[in-house]
């Protein structure tokens, strides 16, 4: 596995590869690799014979007060695992190559309405850092498919949309979300939680589970639903962003002919932000 740290090196070393007509993937991360990592490393590998990684802790995604400086960093322990991923290519860029006149002059790329729901609404102008990060990488790379996880819904949609309204000849891939055995879905920041934090975390995933299994016998009182999951998370010491039903193409509010919902959630359990979601058919 290759490491590069300058756009120079990382174009050099994809130009390489496009002259021997091989195909190229991103997994972009903020380091802290996990499981859930590794298998959208491994999806990756379905779509390209390269596959480049990319780790940068993004200033701009970070609101006022959240965990910028805390975030965990551990650059040599997720270099070991990609090593034995057999991923070919590291990208470790200082803020100066992703944010040439300042993280705070950047060109900023926006995806109008879908950022500002949810957890657009809760943590305002994170996802304008997401996507001004990501149509950055995608310029440097410029791969032919990028892979994002399912856990973070909202994000991977808006990031399609943004490749789509800009035209990007590139294929965005969602990875299922990878899960402890008691249902925990795997984040870097799980590990903010206490022993009894931890205990209970898992009723989130299990309050989403609950809502799908009536939405499939029928159940259509959409506002219901969601009023009793936020009654039970909050009864279980979550402090709740909140827990809502949409049509998964585009969040919209759904209707009784809706054929696929996604039921998704945010919630603060002591010092852990906590995100979840379900695919559901009906």
């Amino acid at each position: 596995m290759h490491t590069v740290i300058t756009s120079e090196e990382l174009r050099e070393r994809v130009d390489e590869w496009r002259r021997a007509g091989e195909h190229v993937a991103l997994v972009p991360t903020m380091g802290n690799l996990h499981r859930g990592h590794l298998g959208l490393i491994d999806l990756a590998r379905e779509h390209a014979e390269k596959i480049v990684v990319s780790i940068f802790v993004n200033p701009t995604q970070f609101v006022h007060g959240e965990d910028f400086d805390t975030y965990p960093r551990t650059l040599d322990r997720d270099t070991r695992l990609l090593k034995r991923a057999e991923v070919d290519l590291l990208f470790t860029p200082e803020i100066e190559t992703m944010y040439p006149f300042g993280a705070d002059n950047a060109t900023s790329v926006t995806v109008p309405i879908l950022s500002d729901e949810f957890c657009g609404l809760h943590r305002p102008g994170h996802f304008n850092g997401v996507t001004t990060l990501v149509s950055r990488l995608f310029g440097l790379v410029q791969p032919d498919t990028a892979v994002f996880g399912q856990k973070d819904f909202q994000q991977q949609l808006i990031i399609r949309r943004m490749t789509t309204d800009l035209g990007l000849p590139i294929k965005i891939v969602t990875g299922e979300t990878v899960r402890e055995k008691d249902g925990l879905a795997l984040s870097s920041r799980n590990q903010y939680l206490s022993d009894d934090e931890r205990k209970k975390a898992p009723v989130l995933f299990q309050t989403l589970q609950k809502i799908g299994s009536e939405l499939q016998s029928g159940e259509q009182n959409f506002e219901e639903l969601e009023n009793n999951a936020d009654a039970t998370l909050r009864e279980a010491g979550f402090e709740l962003d909140y827990v809502a039903i949409r049509r998964a193409e585009d969040l919209s509010e759904p209707d009784r002919d809706c054929d696929e919902l996604v039921v998704f959630a945010a919630a603060t359990l002591g010092k852990a932000r906590l995100i979840d979601n379900i695919i559901v058919s009906v």
